[in-house]
């Protein structure tokens, strides 16, 4: 974690070692907010949020149910000098991160605000397909190290893989943005046209951690407490892969490809293990899977690495990493929130040079097709 400012002249920056890096989730953000998407959004749209704003699918009345405890969620340092949130300054990522790391591919992952669950379907639509327009004139265009996730409103699958259709085989679009926290399990038939449009296109589908479906986030209430919350991250990516293994998504879609990002990695190996255990004494009741869970999983899935698990002794994640394989995960900063991770200090000495490359660049390469 990295809630405060830390003394990093000791820290030998990424570049200094000439090792390319892929930051798999970057997060940018309209300097203006909503506000700054007007000149990308039509004028019967813009008068609506002006009189009425967004609608959440949630009961509270605006914002996130636990906000963070740093402003904006974001690292003390990362508040661009000339104003504006952390993220909405192009040039400030450029001199902070960017650069002195050596991020040679940078994956945009628009969060907040993502539209895709608005209560509002058909704002929702409008503003997706704005901040697709907006991300490619304001961000990857002028910064080709940069590429975005492609905005979908994710409750309505006919209108997203319109949306997919629309920009499919576009150079800087390498990515499907969904959040993990959906009306219903990510398996059910209502996402269907979303895998079939993504796969089609060649675009892996990337599962961010948060969002609301209008429910609590855990399987039996709101929880008291933002900690609570940030574990359940990890809690909802592990129903929602269920969800998609036993619905058969990857039996029907063999080209898909999913990426989950910002929920860790180290709970999937024990997933993994009881999804097969419970799948050869009960699979009588889908059969439609025709392989054990972990096999589909192994073929369809890559995590992004933050926030990275960090046991004592550190050396333990890599266990969990050989069992997932090293091929499968795609290093990640969150930045420039403050849990983020800094790529100097993610694993510790001695690894392979092989094992390296794969984690911090060719994983990333591959899935993505950069």
């Amino acid at each position: 974690m990295n809630v405060d400012i830390r003394d990093r002249s000791l820290i030998q920056p990424a570049n200094t070692t000439r090792l390319a890096i892929a930051d798999c989730d970057i997060h940018h953000s309209p300097a203006l907010g909503m506000k700054g998407l007007y000149p990308y959004l039509e004028k019967r749209w813009r008068d609506h949020l002006d009189a009425f704003g967004p609608l959440p699918r949630q009961a509270f009345q605006s914002g996130p149910a636990y906000p963070k405890s740093q402003p904006d969620a974001s690292r003390r340092d990362a508040w661009p000098p000339d104003g504006g949130r952390p993220g909405s300054s192009l040039a400030f990522m450029q001199s902070q991160h960017l650069d002195p790391h050596n991020i040679t591919l940078g994956v945009l992952t628009m969060i907040r605000p993502h539209p895709g669950s608005f209560q509002n379907g058909y704002l929702a639509e409008a503003v997706c397909q704005a901040m697709n327009r907006w991300q490619v004139a304001e961000w990857t265009q002028p910064e080709p190290r940069l590429k975005g996730s492609l905005l979908v409103p994710y409750e309505d699958g006919e209108a997203s893989a319109a949306e997919i259709e629309r920009w499919a085989g576009h150079s800087d679009y390498v990515q499907v943005l969904l959040l993990s926290r959906t009306a219903e399990p990510l398996g059910q038939k209502r996402y269907w046209p979303i895998y079939q449009a993504a796969s089609e296109a060649g675009l892996p589908v990337g599962i961010h951690a948060f969002g609301f479906g209008g429910y609590p986030v855990s399987g039996s209430g709101w929880p008291s407490y933002y900690l609570e919350d940030m574990v359940g991250h990890a809690q909802s990516c592990q129903t929602m892969l269920t969800s998609m293994v036993f619905e058969g998504i990857f039996e029907r879609f063999p080209r898909l490809k999913i990426v989950l990002i910002e929920a860790g990695f180290a709970w999937l190996p024990s997933l993994c293990w009881r999804l097969d255990k419970l799948w050869s004494r009960m699979r009588a009741e889908m059969p439609h899977l025709k392989r054990p869970p972990s096999e589909y999983i192994r073929e369809h899935v890559w995590l992004t690495t933050q926030p990275m698990e960090e046991p004592e002794p550190k050396i333990r994640a890599l266990d969990a990493i050989d069992w997932i394989g090293w091929d499968r995960l795609l290093f990640a900063t969150d930045y420039p929130h403050w849990d983020y991770d800094d790529p100097t200090q993610v694993l510790p000495p001695g690894l392979p040079e092989e094992k390296r490359l794969a984690f911090f660049l060719n994983n990333a390469r591959a899935v993505y097709g950069v």
